[in-house]
């Protein structure tokens, strides 16, 4: 690292990532354990570093319904949340998706009630993986920092809402050194946003009236399309944002010099006989558990998923093209099914001819302590059972199952 290195946390380093972007308008409402992102914003507007209006309003629903009309009108706009805030969102992040906004919230990943937990998992996030938004995981602290900028420069390309997740307490807490980026540098990185929504008093008109399913033509005989035509362009507009990802991943690395990959990254692959996979801080930890697998003669890699929507289908299928076995470490689970990453990893692989045994592990629900040693000790038997025959298998990491 070079130039302005501080020591801070998690949710310091995107609250400095949304400056850095010189966001219009904040919207907020207090959840633990993402409440000091916005304090922090808080204090730099009442101060007058930040120039941004900021909203505090009685709920996440309400949250999200200010950064849908702020973001109408033509101003950039960010919010954070956790847990049952994102849920409460549930209907908005529809909406700010359906109006192709470029709205930007930090996820700090936490677990769901019932029971109440304020500790970390990411079923948060993942329950809302198909409302439309463009997901981002974060490794690490320079990562939420650099991640929250990349994300203005991808919504607004792609018009598309971007969420950036990372894992509370684990990450929104712990301190870390991050290198803040030169503000000039960045305002050439993230140009100003360039509304596409039309709001103009000599030519009124309704913004997302009730629409037809069929297409029609307008009082100028223009034909505009249909429910299902919005939703198709949506769809393709998230597969289509997978290049400006990777572009924007690339461009960035060339000016601030730290490259996060784009989609997905890995380490020590090239030889390895099994493959961990992961989203976040438990793809971090399994570098750990890869190093002690070695070290006992098992040749281990990992695959962390950067980016889970859109899926990296191409990368997913180039990454384990070769792999022996793959064993999959997530802090969700699909109920009724399996771990939703496992599930889209066999979906992705499917017809391609590659036959890797797939092992799925729910590990760390409601902040359970998820150990290197652990993960290597799970990564152990699953080569034991696969040798013994079993293809797929799905464990509960220290959970008592009895």
């Amino acid at each position: 690292m070079s130039g302005n290195v501080q020591i801070m946390t998690g949710n310091s380093a995107a609250a400095y990532g949304v400056k850095l972007c010189k966001v219009q308008v904040v919207s907020a409402y207090p959840i633990t354990p993402q409440t000091s992102v916005t304090e922090t914003i808080a204090n730099w507007v009442e101060r007058g570093e930040l120039k941004a209006e900021y909203v505090r309003v009685e709920s996440e629903h309400s949250v999200m319904t200010v950064c849908v009309a702020a973001s109408t009108v033509g101003a950039r706009v960010f919010t954070s949340t956790s847990s049952h805030g994102l849920l409460y969102m549930h209907e908005q992040l529809h909406w700010a998706a359906g109006s192709r906004l470029p709205i930007v919230i930090c996820c700090v990943n936490r677990g769901v009630g019932a029971p109440w937990s304020i500790f970390n998992d990411q079923q948060d996030s993942i329950a809302q993986r198909d409302t439309g938004w463009i997901q981002i995981y974060c490794r690490d602290n320079q990562e939420i920092l650099d991640s929250v900028i990349q994300a203005y420069r991808i919504a607004e390309e792609v018009y598309c809402p971007v969420m950036v997740c990372y894992d509370g307490f684990v990450l929104s807490h712990t301190m870390m050194p991050v290198e803040i980026p030169d503000a000039e540098k960045v305002c050439e990185y993230l140009p100003p946003y360039k509304p596409h929504t039309i709001l103009c008093p000599e030519d009124p008109r309704n913004i997302n009236p009730v629409i037809f399913p069929w297409q029609r033509r307008d009082a100028e005989g223009v034909l505009r399309d249909g429910y299902m035509d919005m939703r198709f362009k949506l769809q393709h507009a998230l597969e289509a944002s997978h290049d400006v990802i990777v572009r924007a991943s690339l461009e960035f690395a060339e000016r601030f010099g730290r490259n996060h990959n784009g989609m997905l990254w890995d380490y020590r692959t090239d030889d390895a006989e099994v493959l961990i996979v992961g989203i976040g801080s438990i793809a971090t930890e399994a570098t750990a558990a890869a190093d002690l697998l070695r070290e006992g003669g098992i040749r281990a890699g990992v695959v962390g998923l950067r980016v889970y929507r859109p899926f990296p289908r191409e990368e997913v299928r180039e990454a384990f093209r070769s792999a022996p076995a793959i064993v999959v470490f997530e802090k969700d689970i699909s109920y009724g099914y399996e771990g939703a990453l496992c599930a889209d990893i066999k979906a992705a692989l499917y017809g391609t001819g590659i036959a890797a045994p797939i092992h799925n592990f729910i590990a760390g629900l409601g902040g359970r302590d998820v150990k290197a040693s652990e993960l290597a000790e799970a990564v152990r038997s699953s080569l034991s059972a696969i040798a013994g025959g079993t293809r797929e298998r799905q464990t509960w990491l220290n959970c008592v199952t009895e």
